[in-house]
């Protein structure tokens, strides 16, 4: 038990040396970009930033559905000529109602509409219901299992696309979680004015190219014919825009787009590249509308509307209008990572000053100090050289939490630095353990050296099994907590790790070597 080969204690020694290095990179700046050099980052409460809670527009997602529903409902009603008086989305009934013309095709809907209902992906079980009621309408609902799992998917997916738009601009360790059924909690560290990307997170960026109706009058004060849609102009919010309702080109098919300038202008421009199915689609549109208009347009408001001169081929575009260098990285951005699926809104927005980030790691740090002096007194009273001992490994499990903490870019927030002197008591304890274990063996009349094997032996089940129990309870927190709870359960499972290996492995190593070069009559326990 107190036996250490070379091999072993050079193991030992390696590891706390190991984890010192890298601790390293938190006192120094980088000296060169390609070093790998990690470092524990500071959370929102310690460096300050900003704190947005989203609220994911469950309507928008809901009426979505419906309006992708009716749009199936007149694709598959065309082929038979099955024609129909009035096709209503009721979002507050879940269900498209359909009033034929003529009763008697009820049927004949009935088996064309059929084929439209599917197995909910998370459930299994179909996805609506489709009835036909006595007075000859049609009712499409909407399952309550399918609806739920669709908004989870929504709120998913937004998590998903905000976390792309804010690792594009740089913001590091951003803590992006969920709250409850529809809401999504944004914690960006370092940011004090939250405005541009809290726009830029906001915006649901669906971008679609459609072509525009020239024949229609949309300043005129008159309705939109059917099939159109009047959009405003971007950059002339007085104007309107008559454009088809139906989508010739989706944004979902780009695969990259990049901020650049305009050889010919020098203006700033936004360059996109489809995939082969988009570039396949944009090429016959563009083949079969020359001379005519093309709208692109980004959530609802058209961008730009330019004359295709000739057929585009290549599968690439080019959007141009009133761009400044930030909008055009901005919207490079946002087509990059993807549409949101519905809306944003920001329900609680709260900002955290540097200064208040500076009070608290003052406020932690000399709790830390205090916290550590205290426990190194009282080590060093109680137990002598042995506490000494102990001592010289808690500074060491210190170091080797800070270097793994370090190596896993861990977060650091105040329940962190918390976790940090609650892992100092806890190394304390095992050992207290192995110390009244050992003078509890001396005054048994055990000589040194069974006096300091039963010691620690006896007393390492009762350190595993508690730390054991602490670091599955830890781990659970980890996984069903969220924010400054995860940052707590991270400081304390790695403390619980390192104070295990500096109890155990580091302090008998010191202890067996103090006993060989001494050969003491009597411990100094």
């Amino acid at each position: 038990m107190m036996y250490f080969s070379r091999m072993k204690a050079t193991l030992i020694l390696g590891a706390c040396l190991l984890g010192m290095l890298l601790g390293v990179p938190n006192l120094f700046p980088a000296p060169a970009a390609w070093m790998p050099w990690h470092t524990v980052h500071l959370g929102l409460d310690l460096r300050g930033g900003s704190y947005l809670l989203l609220e994911v527009d469950m309507k928008a997602v809901l009426k979505e559905r419906l309006d992708s529903l009716a749009d199936g409902v007149r694709q598959a009603l065309r082929p038979g000529r099955i024609i129909y008086q009035a096709l209503d989305v009721q979002p507050d009934q879940t269900r498209v109602l359909l009033r034929l013309k003529d009763p008697a095709n009820t049927e004949a809907a009935m088996a064309v509409l059929r084929p439209l209902v599917g197995p909910d992906a998370a459930t299994g079980l179909p996805d609506m219901a489709v009835e036909s009621r006595p007075d000859g309408a049609i009712t499409l609902t909407l399952s309550a299992p399918a609806l739920s799992a669709r908004a989870t998917g929504a709120v998913d997916q937004s998590i998903e696309i905000i976390r792309r738009r804010i690792d594009e601009t740089g913001v590091v360790d951003p803590q992006i979680t969920r709250q409850g059924q529809s809401r999504i909690v944004v914690q960006l560290p370092g940011i004090g004015d939250p405005n541009r990307i809290k726009q830029l997170i906001g915006k649901t960026a669906h971008m679609t190219f459609r072509l525009v109706d020239e024949t229609a009058n949309a300043n005129s004060g008159t309705p939109p014919p059917p099939g159109d849609d009047f959009l405003q102009m971007q950059d002339r919010p007085g104007e309107k825009i008559a454009v088809r309702k139906r989508i010739d080109v989706d944004g979902a098919d780009l695969t990259d787009a990049r901020a650049g300038t305009s050889p010919e202008s020098g203006d700033w421009v936004v360059n996109f590249t489809f995939n082969s199915v988009g570039a396949r689609r944009f090429a016959d549109i563009s083949r079969a509308n020359v001379n005519h208009r093309f709208a692109i347009v980004l959530d609802d408001k058209v961008i730009s509307a330019p004359v295709i001169r000739e057929a585009i081929t290549g599968g690439r575009g080019q959007i141009s209008g009133s761009f400044s260098a930030t909008t055009a990285n901005d919207l490079s951005v946002l087509l990059r990572a993807g549409a949101l699926p519905a809306p944003l809104t920001v329900v609680e927005e709260r900002s955290v000053g540097p200064e208040l980030g500076a009070d608290s790691i003052k406020a932690g740090a000399i709790s830390l100090i205090a916290g550590f002096v205290f426990v190194i007194g009282f080590m060093g009273v109680f137990y002598g050289l042995f506490g000494w001992i102990a001592n010289l490994a808690l500074v060491v499990n210190l170091l080797l939490m800070l270097g793994i903490m370090s190596l896993l870019q861990a977060t650091l927030t105040l329940p962190g630095m918390a976790g940090i002197l609650l892992t100092l008591g806890m190394a304390v304890d095992a050992n207290i353990l192995i110390n009244e274990r050992i003078r509890e063996e001396q005054k048994l009349g055990r000589p040194p050296l069974a006096a300091l094997e039963h010691g620690f032996s006896r007393a390492y089940s009762t350190i595993f099994d508690s730390n054991a129990t602490a670091f599955l309870a830890h781990v659970m927190l980890f996984v069903f907590g969220s924010g400054p709870v995860k940052g707590f359960a991270v400081t304390i499972t790695v403390g619980i790790a390192t104070s295990l290996f500096t109890a155990w492995m580091l302090t008998r190593l010191l202890v067996s070597r103090w006993y060989i070069t001494t050969r003491p009559k009597l411990l100094p326990v």
